[in-house]
């Protein structure tokens, strides 16, 4: 399994999940992406068989050292470019996560890069960790 924008949120989600409660259930990750059961189930069987997650018998979710580092990734890009999108753009900041959220899959390392200088920059001030 790549790591197609469909990989990159559920890891997301059980990350968040997981900081949350420890773990993660299938119902969780359902509700919280807005997907089905079954869905997220299939998903978890791909994800396991790739190394991004542990899924124990009694239902419990978490991510494996792998998956924590992809997500830890993606929740860093998706921090960015909010506080990109806000400063620059005065988005709000329900706006600019809503942008982010889709904006994270798809935008280059280069422009990270770029994004990450700027906000480190006096113009952009520093990108502080909330």
């Amino acid at each position: 399994m790549s790591l197609t924008e469909s990989v990159e949120m559920y890891l997301e989600t059980i990350y968040f999940i997981q900081q949350d409660h420890g773990h993660a259930h299938v119902v969780d990750i359902a509700d919280r992406m807005g997907v089905s059961k079954p869905s997220v189930t299939k998903a978890m069987n791909q994800l396991k068989e790739e190394g991004f997650v542990n899924k124990e018998s009694y239902g419990h979710i978490t991510l494996t050292k792998r998956g924590v580092e992809i997500s830890e990734l993606v929740a860093k890009r998706h921090k960015a470019i909010t506080v990109y999108l806000e400063r620059t753009l005065k988005l709000t900041s329900e706006e600019a996560s809503e942008n982010a959220c889709r904006m994270e899959h798809i935008v280059s390392t280069g422009m990270m890069d770029a994004i990450e200088r700027f906000l480190e920059s006096d113009q952009g001030s520093t990108l502080r960790s909330e």
